[in-house]
């Protein structure tokens, strides 16, 4: 669920793996782990991820879709 968002959004954002590595000081095998869903950013590395790309966490997390399905 999250890589795929993450994937997504990135795209939509226009930009690239290596660009987020980059921004987030991490490797590009790193972040890949992140979209691939072999690893989950922690807490700070997910705030981190959501301030660039403007999204919130709930997004990326797909709490938007769960708690629009609760109401």
């Amino acid at each position: 669920m999250f890589g795929k968002r993450l994937n997504t959004t990135r795209k939509e954002k226009g930009y690239s793996a290596q660009q987020m590595a980059d921004l987030l000081h991490i490797s590009i095998r790193n972040y890949r782990k992140y979209e691939s869903g072999d690893v989950k950013p922690t807490l700070e590395g997910l705030a981190a991820i959501a301030d660039i790309l403007d999204v919130s966490a709930d997004y990326l997390l797909e709490r938007d879709a769960f708690l629009s399905r609760k109401r």
